[in-house]
């Protein structure tokens, strides 16, 4: 059996790839095309078996999708799905790989995305097309010795006669020429040191051309900061992992950690944050409906923009982001709006309120006002608020961003950054120091007992409060008994 050699590569004067061909893939997009359609990756992106592939500094979504693809042998310009199959010179493996954080940047031609240097490797044996019968090829693949795709091309949406005449009827397709006909359902994310392989095989004629093996590797060099840079989103992390196979980040804000914060006071945790230097990361000016509850979670946000009518009848209208983001609050979050310090209007009312409530969140946060503010104040879950006011928001506000980091109360939040209220008020607590930050909190409030005790026992606070070397001594007797 031949072997695809530099001279395989070179004569591919085009690389022509499908975008869905195998049912399972289509399930799996929610979608399923009537007709093929291709898109072109340049030559330079061709590398023989047992090399390597770099994912661009910057990247995380460098998708594999194991492929048999067809070498054509001779010459097709026009011909007829019967002649179609006869200008197929050699069937091989290939892997199709693709950085989806650059899938933007191409308007769906997929230039960048999927044409990078070694994004192609193809090999390592020739099959030839005339030995098998191009209905009862499988294509597999491995990523570090585990299969991970496992399908047969009997049930292909396009039959690989269709492919190439279809693609005859409009271009002249030559000899060496590669078409990429399509991947099945398991193609997903690949990591630097993983070693991906994809074997094509006919186990009818007993041909096979081998493992393709393509080891991961990270690329240092960043890309130039005067073409499109990386851009990653839920989106594409689930059109790169595939359906429901997005790995979930360990939360940040455990059961235990939470546990830690809600058993120390904010005014705890603010004199550890100014240790830290943090000083203005209170929210401020502001009422709980229920001031003796405590709350802890994590922040989504909601800006309000100052009303402009013509885009209040764009921004405003319907399911806007006020309605969209209460709609989407799950347990612990805490909504925390940003209106500016304007109190001449509601930012939230009653029904709206109830439904954050029913959905689970912490707390409803705002520095503007509340409507039906007995009705809001009657739930459960706490408003933290600056003013009750009658008006609707339409009187002064747009609903306009969701989860972008934003200003209230004199605090810039960010999406996901912890927010822990009480009697004496609102911190928002950078995640990455919370679980020190709720250690340290937690030895505080520990030492602040011990004090309390002498104080309360006839102790000056001189040298107690402060504790001072003997104090500290007679603290951690006391702490170990």
């Amino acid at each position: 059996m031949e072997q695809v050699s530099a001279q395989t590569i070179s004569d591919a004067g085009k690389v022509i790839a499908v975008h869905i061909n195998y049912p399972s893939r289509a399930a799996e997009r929610g979608r399923t095309p009537e007709q093929p359609s291709y898109f072109l990756k340049p030559g330079s992106s061709l590398s023989l078996s047992g090399g390597t592939v770099e994912r661009p500094a910057g990247c995380e979504l460098l998708a594999y999708e194991g492929e048999v693809a067809l070498v054509i042998g001779t010459r097709a310009r026009r011909v007829s799905l019967e002649d179609a199959w006869g200008h197929v010179g050699y069937v091989t493996a290939s892997n199709d790989l693709g950085v989806y954080d650059l899938r933007y940047a191409d308007k769906g031609s997929n230039l960048r995305s999927k044409g990078g240097d070694g994004f192609t490797p193809v090999g390592p044996g020739l099959i030839p097309a005339a030995d098998v019968d191009p209905a009862s090829l499988r294509v597999r693949t491995w990523v570090n010795d585990a299969v991970v795709q496992d399908d047969t091309t009997d049930t292909l949406l396009f039959p690989f006669a269709r492919l190439v005449a279809d693609l005859s009827q409009l271009l002249t397709l030559e000899p060496g020429d590669m078409i990429l006909t399509g991947t099945p359902t398991g193609a997903s994310v690949a990591q630097p040191g993983d070693v991906v392989e994809v074997e094509v095989d006919s186990p009818a004629a007993s041909l096979s051309t081998g493992r393709l093996s393509t080891t991961v590797t990270q690329s240092e060099v960043p890309l130039a900061s005067f073409g499109a840079g990386p851009k990653v989103n839920d989106s594409e992390r689930e059109a790169a992992y595939g359906a429901g196979q997005v790995p979930q980040p360990e939360p940040v804000l455990t059961a235990a950690l939470k546990d830690k914060l809600a058993s120390v006071a904010t005014a705890t945790l603010s004199s550890q944050l100014r240790k830290r230097g943090l000083n203005n990361v209170s929210i401020d000016g502001l009422q709980s409906t229920r001031p003796q509850q405590r709350i802890v979670g994590q922040a989504r946000t909601l800006r309000y923009m100052p009303n402009r009518e013509d885009l209040f009848k764009a921004h405003g209208a319907g399911f806007n982001a006020q309605k969209r983001v209460i709609d989407s609050l799950t347990d612990g979050d805490v909504l925390v709006m940003e209106a500016r310090g304007d109190k001449s209007c509601g930012t939230i009312g009653d029904i709206l309120a109830l439904r954050a409530q029913v959905n689970g969140a912490s707390a409803v946060i705002t520095d503007g006002g509340v409507r039906d503010v007995e009705a809001v104040a009657e739930l459960d879950m706490p408003t933290f608020f600056a003013s009750a006011h009658p008006a609707v928001l339409g009187r002064k506000h747009i609903p306009w961003d969701i989860d972008a980091t934003i200003g209230c109360g004199g605090a810039t939040v960010q999406p996901g950054d912890i927010i822990v209220g009480d009697s004496d008020g609102v911190l928002v607590i950078p995640p990455a120091i919370a679980e020190e930050l709720a250690d340290d909190s937690v030895e505080q409030e520990r030492q602040e007992t011990f004090i309390a005790e002498k104080v309360a026992a006839g102790h000056s606070v001189d040298g107690l409060y402060p504790m001072n070397a003997d104090w500290k001594n007679t603290y951690q007797q006391w702490d170990g008994s």
